[in-house]
């Protein structure tokens, strides 16, 4: 298990730009994924990477192209800027790591992959 730590959420206007945070416990490298959840519809993900820096990034196809996933390894931090959001991107927003899953395996993968988890930060986008 790994503590999370999340910050950055707000209200924005469509159009507006948002980064989240999220800092890990420890100093283990880690596959770490962003997952969002809006009232009254499952957890979906978002933005995955190993913090090791190791594989790749991957991303949800609503969100190519205006959300980046990036780390900071030497902070245990991975961050997410979210550009040009849409009313749609409104949801609670988390963070999920988990330790078992190796980088050659760290991609978009279901929230019950994932052990450890953030207490979300709320992003609202208003059109």
């Amino acid at each position: 298990q790994v503590h999370l730590v999340e910050s950055g959420g707000g209200s924005v206007q469509a159009g507006g730009s948002l980064r989240l945070s999220c800092t890990a416990s420890g100093s283990t490298y880690v596959c770490m994924s962003w997952f969002r959840q809006a009232p009254g519809k499952g957890r979906e993900g978002v933005a995955t990477l190993h913090t090791s820096g190791e594989g790749f990034t991957y991303y949800r196809d609503s969100v190519k192209g205006r959300f980046i996933i990036s780390r900071d390894s030497a902070k245990n931090t991975i961050y997410l800027q979210m550009n040009s959001l849409q009313a749609e991107d409104s949801a609670m927003y988390y963070c999920a790591a988990d330790y078992s899953i190796p980088a050659s395996r760290c991609w978009m993968r279901s929230h019950t992959d994932f052990h450890s988890w953030g207490q979300g930060t709320q992003v609202i986008v208003s059109s």
